[in-house]
């Protein structure tokens, strides 16, 4: 017999604001332990020297996470050129240096190449799995880790500053799977003057942005407190990338059955498109649209952030 999660049963999203130096588990376990929460986890890992939003789901909004990390969202980086490292940050070693200094002009110029549909060769310090093992577990052993590339839309990449010669300020809008890591080593590359990831933040992602979050501190300062329930945003936050159907009575007791259920006029939403439906302005089910009814692939059981 399976053992009973201990804790309280709430949904929804709480918004924080990752400091560096942790880890994004490490903010999803503190978030858990705060709010006493049974079930909870995040969005897109942040590397731990990251900064930015990390949306932790809680509850039923965990069924909704999908729809956040596929959405897009934005990377403020600064890019220390001159200098690779062996894992395309400052935390790791120099491999290789060089005393080339690429002009503004020549930055902008090579930062085109990025955009649009591209093919990215993610870190060798990344948890991309090889045969079953994390490529950085297999590099902190000292294998020669070779990792395929990968397929990642870029929306922008745009140079924000030039803060001095050896460092450039950059913001990235970027589809699911977007290691920054990797478009500062490949653009150091594309220049000629070696280059990695001095800083990084993630300001939004998806309908969540950094000026939303909540510190690990006031989290802490907040723990066990009905106060901090007030932080919580709806699981519905997590579906704003989805058409919204509105459930009939009797369709929203369907769906919650995980059966089709009718739904009122769809307005623009076309047949075969994935939506979500609701009742009362509560989650019942994401799912596809086919002839009036919503077929339902995640339901909802209590939509709840209390």
């Amino acid at each position: 017999m399976a053992r009973r999660r201990k804790g309280r049963d709430i949904s929804g999203w709480l918004v924080v604001d990752k400091p560096a130096g942790i880890t994004s588990t490490a903010v999803v376990n503190k978030v858990r332990w705060a709010l006493q929460a049974k079930k909870a986890g995040h969005a897109g890992t942040l590397d731990p020297e990251a900064t930015g939003v990390l949306a932790v789901a809680l509850g039923e909004a965990t069924k909704t996470v999908p729809f956040v990390t596929d959405a897009l969202k934005a990377y403020r980086f600064v890019v220390r050129l001159g200098q690779a490292t062996n894992t395309d940050d400052a935390e790791g070693e120099v491999t290789a240096s060089s005393d080339l200094r690429p002009t503004d002009a020549e930055i902008k110029a090579k930062l085109g190449n990025f955009v649009g549909e591209t093919m990215q060769i993610p870190p060798k310090f990344s948890a991309v799995k090889i045969d079953g093992q994390r490529a950085y577990k297999l590099a902190r052993d000292g294998e020669d880790v070779e990792i395929e590339a990968r397929p990642l839309w870029v929306e922008e990449l745009t140079l924000i500053d030039r803060l001095d010669a050896d460092r450039v300020e950059l913001e990235m809008v970027c589809g699911k799977g977007g290691y920054v890591r990797a478009i500062a080593r490949d653009l150091g590359e594309a220049l000629g003057c070696y280059g990695h990831v001095a800083w990084l933040r993630r300001v939004w992602s998806g309908p969540f942005e950094a000026e939303q979050g909540i510190s690990t501190e006031e989290i802490e300062r907040l723990a066990h407190d009905p106060d901090l329930d007030a932080h919580i945003l709806p699981l519905e936050v997590g579906l704003s990338d989805l058409p919204e159907l509105r459930a009939t009575p009797e369709g929203a007791a369907r769906m919650r059955n995980g059966n089709p259920g009718m739904v009122f006029a769809a307005g623009d939403t076309e047949y075969g498109e994935e939506c979500w439906a609701s009742f009362d302005g509560r989650a019942v089910a994401v799912g596809v649209y086919k002839a009036g009814e919503v077929h339902p692939s995640r339901v909802f059981v209590d939509s709840s952030s209390s």
